[in-house]
């Protein structure tokens, strides 16, 4: 059987009218925002079917943009966050899209680029109540929902990584609670998702590093 917790009724504590259109697309752009993890000159995003349908209205553009300047769902300077964003000297563009059909009504392409260049990509669903879903990374499919704390490791799709990286995470005692492995095509780039449900510590992601075939680490804490 499934239960319905009181906080997906009533919704989550959040500035603006919906727990769709706005907590949830606060919460897309505050992943991309984390993952990234990089200062941000530019952010681009592209809003699909529902979104872009009542996007303006519900203030899903200043919820995307207060996200990538690292705001939650109840900081009242998502109301400010295009001065904010002017403020701070990012650029940004909204494209709305509402005739490309998505898997999800309430789908967002958010591009993230920084002063020097570096690119990344992230395609976010708000699935209700503010709940919300990351199903590509540069353009590979993943599925995670930042409800745990995650480690995301984008690697070299060759023998020996996942144990290496499960190895790494048993000495240091972490318990894993879910672990993905994804990847655009054999021997190519590979994402391996681990989340816990417990802090995953950093001070061990160099341990992880050595292995060569370690491009990227991404680290989301709950």
């Amino acid at each position: 059987m499934n239960y319905i917790s009181v906080f997906d009724v009533i919704g989550p504590n959040m500035i603006g009218p919906s727990s769709s259109h706005t907590a949830g697309a606060v919460n897309i752009a505050l992943l991309a925002y984390q993952l990234f993890s990089k200062p941000i000159a530019k952010a681009d995003f592209t809003l699909y079917e529902s979104f872009a349908q009542t996007g303006r209205g519900h203030g899903t553009d200043k919820a995307l943009l207060g996200g990538i300047q690292g705001f939650g769902t109840d900081d009242v300077r998502i109301r400010d966050s295009y001065a904010l964003a002017d403020a701070a000297g990012i650029e940004y563009h909204f494209t709305w899209d509402d005739r490309t059909k998505t898997a999800h009504p309430n789908t967002v392409d958010i591009r993230l680029e920084s002063p020097d260049g570096q690119v990344q990509t992230i395609r976010g669903e708000s699935v209700g109540g503010g709940k919300i879903r990351i199903v590509q990374i540069n353009d590979i499919d993943v599925v995670f929902t930042g409800i745990y704390s995650t480690l995301i490791v984008k690697h070299a799709d060759r023998p020996g990584v996942v144990a290496h990286v499960t190895n790494v995470l048993s000495r240091h005692g972490v318990n894993i609670a879910f672990m993905r492995l994804y990847r655009d095509y054999k021997g190519g780039t590979g994402y391996l998702i681990v989340e816990s449900d417990e802090n995953i510590p950093d001070y061990f992601l160099e341990e992880i590093r050595e292995n060569e075939l370690v491009h990227e680490l991404m680290l989301i804490q709950i």
